[in-house]
């Protein structure tokens, strides 16, 4: 992956316009001829399921008036009451063959039965071998409605095979019963009528009983599934299952070749749901012809968006190499050649831009050179003048003192450290000096303030060796040390001070850690420390502060190096200084 994106960045602008261009708009192109491809899918299979509603309709209207055909043949049955009083098997049967004959687009087998259980049928001949056990239940029912036609849920007949019965009571004109007329509808002429108005190639349909059992439904389009293990074409009881849970309205269901779309009708007259399932493959394929449009659009596009990408990446980036070449052979910033501006526009203004920064560059540099002379000549004023004031009188009055006590070797002792802290304070050679001077300076320092205070501290140091020769920045340990003996060690009352110093290297820094246990400092005084505008006036008598020696840390090495501190109320204070490991 890095090496793909170092690949990449070698890249000339141009070119990397040039791709972004093409990208993002062939991009664009194909998620709009996308999108277009959805929405005209969209639209036309909104546009098909209101075709499929109102052909729902149409279709529910031509159920119910088959239910009134039904309904009048049972009627023609009904109000034939002489005929089945009289009780003539012969005249009954003729009837009804001859009934049955005349409306065989409606009827499959009709039947009359008697209050006493006999039973007539338009085929009686069949009736008397096979029988049919399920006139008993529909005769029961059937005298239950007190007149009114009932439609029965679909079953298997002997003798008109996967049928509906509806059945209606036939009285006499004081109301009494004399027995129920039957009629087995022929599905099959229904199936092929109703085929002929909703199903096709991409669509079928569906016809459901108020108890969600399957009517009929077009056996022969391939679309709907099949149950398993069965030599009808029965549809498996999971797929019904989906489609009774199925709301009135349109819909998706998983079809055996992929979604199907369903638009299923409320109950008509006869209690029956009508369903209609549509390919949802149908409405794309007959989108193919736009798409096929847009593919044709792209193409040209892309042509067109390749030269366009490419003309307008080379005229707008040629003047910006022309511009780079000339700025990779300025060297020489005392001498800067001015380019020619020959164009108005943003890239000309660019140019003159480069020229007047060119010309700021060379006058910032003069400036910066002769301010860094200034800086460091003023610096060292600053550390030289920073020595306090009080401590060469304090120094010197101890001098005093032990010459009155005629103490002669400690006089010589503390002028030797005296001098020599001095000597290093105003040393102009250089600002930098190895871990072991720093250390022979902070001896000296110490030993100063040992004399003074007596023992009311102690001073240990523990550094590595492979320390002793790094490069450090001149009184970077000094003032520290300074800052811990007069507040920390001296306003403590303790009379066991103790400072201990321990440097070593670590990652490839160098790690110092003065630790005392004096005062102490408190969270404000705490977050004020390394601050320069907050800490002077309450270190300036204490000379170099703490928050000069963090600032020049992080002058000369960067901000990842300086100080940091830790301290409590009188439990003491611990100063991390960190800087870079530099031999030499």
């Amino acid at each position: 992956m890095n090496r793909i994106y170092r690949w990449y960045r070698s890249w000339s602008l141009a070119t990397r316009q040039f791709l972004f261009l093409f990208i993002i708009t062939f991009a664009f192109f194909i998620l709009l001829a996308w999108n277009n491809y959805y929405k005209a899918a969209d639209l036309f299979k909104n546009q098909m399921v209101s075709d499929s509603v109102t052909l729902i309709a149409r279709t529910n209207q031509f159920l119910d008036t088959y239910l009134d055909n039904s309904r009048n043949v049972l009627l023609l049955l009904s109000t034939d009451a002489k005929l089945l009083r009289e009780g003539d098997g012969n005249k009954i049967s003729e009837s009804l063959r001859f009934i049955a004959e005349n409306n065989s687009s409606l009827v499959k087998t009709l039947y009359i039965i008697r209050k006493d259980g006999k039973v007539y049928a338009s085929s009686q001949v069949n009736y008397d071998i096979i029988g049919n056990p399920k006139l008993s239940s529909i005769y029961d029912k059937s005298l239950q409605t007190y007149g009114a036609a009932v439609v029965s849920q679909p079953y298997v007949s002997p003798l008109s095979g996967e049928t509906v019965a509806i059945s209606r009571p036939v009285s006499e004109g004081n109301g009494d019963i004399l027995g129920v007329a039957v009629i087995e509808l022929n599905l099959d002429n229904l199936n092929r009528k109703i085929s002929e108005l909703t199903s096709g190639s991409y669509q079928t349909f569906v016809i459901m009983s108020d108890k969600d059992r399957v009517v009929t439904f077009d056996r022969d389009n391939g679309i709907l599934p099949q149950k398993p293990g069965t030599y009808h074409d029965d549809l498996p009881e999971s797929f019904i299952g989906k489609l009774a849970e199925l709301p009135v309205t349109a819909s998706e269901v998983n079809g055996p070749n992929g979604k199907l779309v369903v638009v299923k009708s409320g109950q008509n007259r006869l209690g029956w749901t009508l369903l209609v399932l549509i390919k949802d493959r149908y409405f794309y394929q007959n989108v193919i012809r736009l798409f096929d449009n847009y593919k044709a659009a792209a193409s040209i596009w892309f042509v067109v968006l390749l030269f366009m990408a490419f003309a307008m990446s080379r005229y707008m980036t040629k003047s910006i190499r022309m511009l780079a070449v000339k700025m990779d052979r300025v060297h020489d910033m005392g001498v800067i050649p001015s380019l020619v501006v020959k164009r108005e526009d943003e890239i000309g203004r660019l140019t003159q831009s480069f020229n007047a920064m060119m010309e700021r560059i060379r006058n910032l540099l003069q400036e910066t050179k002769q301010m860094e002379e200034r800086k460091k000549q003023l610096e060292l004023k600053v550390l030289q003048s920073q020595i306090a004031p009080h401590f060469l009188y304090n120094t010197l009055a101890c001098i005093g003192s032990l010459a009155k006590q005629h103490r002669t070797q400690e006089v010589k002792e503390t002028i030797r450290a005296l001098v020599g802290v001095l000597s290093l304070s105003f040393d102009k050679t250089s600002e930098f000096l190895t871990v072991k001077e720093e250390l022979e300076g902070l001896n000296m320092y110490m030993q100063i303030q040992k004399i003074r205070y007596g023992d009311k501290f102690k001073f240990v140091q523990e550094i590595d060796t492979e320390a002793l020769s790094c490069s450090i920045l001149k009184l970077t340990l000094q003032p520290i040390l300074e800052n811990a003996v007069f507040h920390g060690i001296a306003p403590s009352r303790c009379g066991d001070g103790h400072i201990h110093v321990r440097g070593s290297i670590r990652k490839g820094k160098l790690r110092f850690f003065i630790r005392d246990n004096g005062a102490g400092m408190d969270k404000s005084k705490l977050r004020e420390a390394l601050d320069e505008q907050t800490a002077e006036p309450r270190e300036r008598s204490s000379g170099i502060g703490m928050a000069n020696v963090h600032h020049r840390l992080r002058l000369h090495y960067g901000a990842p190096y300086g100080l940091r501190i830790g301290s409590l109320p009188n439990a003491g204070t611990v100063v991390c200084i960190t800087i870079p490991v530099v031999h030499g």
